[in-house]
């Protein structure tokens, strides 16, 4: 993802959620110099994983499991309820897995909540393992924690330190729950023009990017 998914911008966030905890607290957020000090404590190329052992090689280095844990752990539910003799699964843990069918036979259907804030689902389709459906479904969005008024929230650019803005909110569907909580995280970091590329390296992968301005771009189309 060219740096844009990093599990190291904890740092990153603390800052961000110690500045608007204070009483009259700035609306733009942290300064550049704090933004700077939070910067140099990110960088997954600077941690060093073994078995049984995580070792962070920066003073101040944090790492938050947000951008792909509840993938993980939804696509471990899934498949427990499976060995358990479940064959018609729908698992939704903030991300969403869909095996066999609904209860009515036909495939799950998933709404898209509007990240704008209009009210109700921006979109509909089906999920699961019925033919041109795919299992899982993710979908980042910075306006679910929103920092202040100013446009900044949780979604952070680890290169930068600065709020993706790019998208109002990105949903991946995908033959994982992992996969797909883990990119879109990533494409709502990444450059539009990068997107492709990414996505690139999973065609069956399906993303749709929601603008600022509310229009819907589906990639591929």
């Amino acid at each position: 993802s060219e740096g844009a998914f990093d599990p190291t911008v904890q740092p990153l966030y603390r800052l961000l959620a110690g500045h608007f905890a204070r009483p009259g607290a700035a609306p733009a957020g942290p300064d550049a110099r704090q933004v700077g000090r939070a910067l140099a404590s990110v960088g997954h190329q600077h941690v060093e994983l073994e078995a049984g052992l995580v070792r962070l090689h920066r003073p101040g280095m944090a790492i938050t499991l947000n951008g792909i844990a509840q993938g993980f752990i939804t696509d471990r539910v899934g498949a427990l309820l499976r060995r358990a003799g479940f064959d018609d699964v729908l698992v939704d843990v903030g991300e969403a897995l869909a095996l066999g069918r609904s209860p009515d036979g036909g495939p799950w259907r998933a709404g898209v909540a509007d990240p704008l804030g209009r009210g109700g689902s921006l979109f509909e389709l089906d999920i699961g393992e019925a033919p041109g459906t795919l299992p899982a479904l993710a979908t980042s969005a910075g306006s679910g924690t929103p920092f202040g008024d100013a446009g900044l929230h949780h979604i952070l650019d680890p290169r930068t330190g600065t709020s993706a803005s790019h998208h109002a909110g990105v949903t991946v569907a995908a033959p994982r729950a992992t996969l797909a909580d883990g990119l879109s995280t990533a494409l709502s970091v990444l450059a539009p023009d990068r997107a492709k590329a990414l996505l690139s390296n999973w065609p069956d992968v399906r993303a749709w990017f929601v603008a600022p301005d509310g229009r819907i771009q589906r990639v591929p189309a």
